[in-house]
């Protein structure tokens, strides 16, 4: 079956359906982004960023992507917010064509979703419904057109957050990143911990970021089993881990963090956000 284009499944809803609107507000959030963070001196290994509506998440994914300097090729990890997939081994891939979003098309790169077919022996599947409904890969998009018109991504949805299985993942791309003859960012799509009242979630959201910012996924995947962190990224996020602890990496920077709660006023019921940078 031939790919084709995905169409945005949340356009205004997440996010404004307006292309001129729609850019006005990425614009503005970088702008503001920009002026509390400091520019990038590097290019980084990977980001964690997250993917609710720009209301919410925006200024903290404006922050991450304000501190990276974005190259052509972007790999994104998300989760599977839907349960649909179909892949055998719970990694589901677009592997060619193109992501619609109001700002135009993303282009797949079928060269390096090709090669991760290839040396992932099972792992990583063709499987395009697992992306139709799926916002987390959506959500950075536009963030990724207005920084660099020309990128293209290798996009992919997990439905698993077993350790072994993510520090197996994260060493396969590892290699390509290696191999491949260009910069690629490795980029975890996540959310933190979601609907408990904020003193609750900030301290399990701190939790988690502890382990995040030691490169650690084993332990970010036990606490958030053991200590009921529902962070909805959490094996994309192990996954980015253990793919920059496989390219050298030693840290990860937390950029900003914030919840529902500083906007809705609501602190009953809140979703973490964190805009994490691993240099």
């Amino acid at each position: 079956m031939t790919p084709g284009v995905r169409p945005p499944a949340v356009s205004g809803r997440f996010y404004p359906s307006d292309p001129v609107e729609l850019r006005a507000t990425v614009a503005t959030l970088l702008a503001d982004a920009r002026t509390t963070v400091r520019p990038p001196d590097r290019p980084a290994v990977g980001v964690i960023a997250p993917h609710a509506g720009y209301i919410y998440s925006g200024p903290t994914a404006a922050r991450a992507f304000a501190r990276v300097t974005i190259p052509g090729l972007v790999v994104i990890l998300a989760p599977n917010h839907t349960g649909i997939s179909e892949a055998k081994g719970g990694v589901s891939l677009w592997e060619a064509g193109a992501f619609r979003t109001p700002l135009g098309d993303v282009p797949v790169d079928a060269e390096m979703a090709a090669a991760l077919l290839e040396v992932s022996r099972g792992v990583v599947g063709v499987d395009h419904d697992a992306h139709r409904a799926e916002h987390a890969v959506e959500v950075e998009l536009p963030f990724l057109q207005m920084l660099r018109a020309d990128v293209r991504i290798v996009p992919l949805v997990i439905g698993w957050d077993a350790w072994e299985a993510a520090r197996a993942l994260g060493e396969i791309l590892a290699r390509l990143v290696t191999a491949t003859r260009e910069p690629v960012l490795l980029l975890a799509s996540s959310d933190l911990n979601h609907y408990e009242p904020s003193g609750v979630s900030e301290s399990k959201d701190a939790r988690a970021l502890d382990a995040v910012q030691a490169l650690d996924g084993a332990e970010l995947l036990a606490r958030c089993q053991r200590e009921r962190i529902s962070m909805c990224g959490r094996g994309p996020a192990a996954v980015v881990l253990a793919a920059a602890k496989a390219l050298g990496g030693t840290r990860a920077d937390v950029v900003d963090y914030r919840h529902s709660g500083w906007v809705s006023g609501d602190n009953a019921r809140v979703v973490g956000y964190a805009g994490v940078v691993i240099p």
